[in-house]
């Protein structure tokens, strides 16, 4: 063993470590944290976290599409993707306005057929969720072949529709309230703003590897 080896040894060894005694020592425990939130505080908590990080958040009603119509043209987009197949493409294309400027695109085709319009046409995409999480301004989606992951990913302009009921404290609550020791995800994500990164003087920038704006509209139900 070389001499910077050795002391490597020596100063596990002053610590405590020794040989598997880390490997086999149980783990201390953590406390899960937990908050005494109703539906409104999570709603508060997701809203002002979700901005914080330069999400928008905006509440709406049962005209929802109606909405996502409205946001899109006034950012100027006429483009929308969505997934026909989806938990809400139905209610999505029986809302949206038949003279309306800005179009609907269905997502039907393998992304080498449609690689063009998704990359080049396209402004914005559409795609439901499986919830939130108050602590952190987190959107929880679980892609799937009727909603890929492409829908939130490439189009420069990411709407979410999310139920107010279904926003839970912590992750930890989500986990137990779904269930999903029973049905885990095969792709699970947690999004909690517009895609950003930042150089090495951590100067941020927004869009770089996915849509520079995030869009969750709050569909306010009875709460759970």
């Amino acid at each position: 063993m070389s001499d910077a080896g050795s002391r490597i040894i020596q100063r596990l060894r002053a610590g405590g470590i020794r040989g598997n005694q880390a490997r086999n020592q149980a783990p201390p425990h953590i406390p899960l944290r937990r908050f005494d939130w109703g539906p409104a505080e999570c709603l508060r908590h997701f809203r002002a976290r979700m901005e914080a990080a330069h999400g928008e958040v905006h509440q709406v009603s049962a005209d929802w599409p109606q909405r996502v119509y409205e946001h899109l043209h006034w950012k100027g987009g006429s483009m929308l993707l969505y997934g026909p197949n989806g938990p809400l493409g139905p209610a999505l294309e029986q809302g949206w306005p038949d003279r309306g400027t800005a179009q609907l695109i269905p997502y039907l085709e393998p992304v080498e057929a449609c690689r063009d319009t998704l990359f080049r046409s396209v402004d914005a995409g559409f795609t439901s969720c499986r919830g939130a999480i108050a602590e952190t301004g987190s959107l929880v989606l679980w892609p799937t072949p009727q909603e890929p992951r492409l829908l939130s990913l490439v189009p420069p302009i990411h709407f979410v529709l999310l139920d107010a009921t279904e926003i839970c404290s912590t992750f930890h609550e989500l986990l137990t309230w779904q269930a999903w020791q029973t049905r885990m995800p095969g792709n699970a994500m947690l999004i909690s703003g517009p895609s950003k990164s930042a150089d090495i003087e951590q100067t941020m920038a927004y869009g770089v590897h996915g849509p520079q704006r995030l869009v969750v509209l709050v569909h306010e139900a009875a709460c759970r």
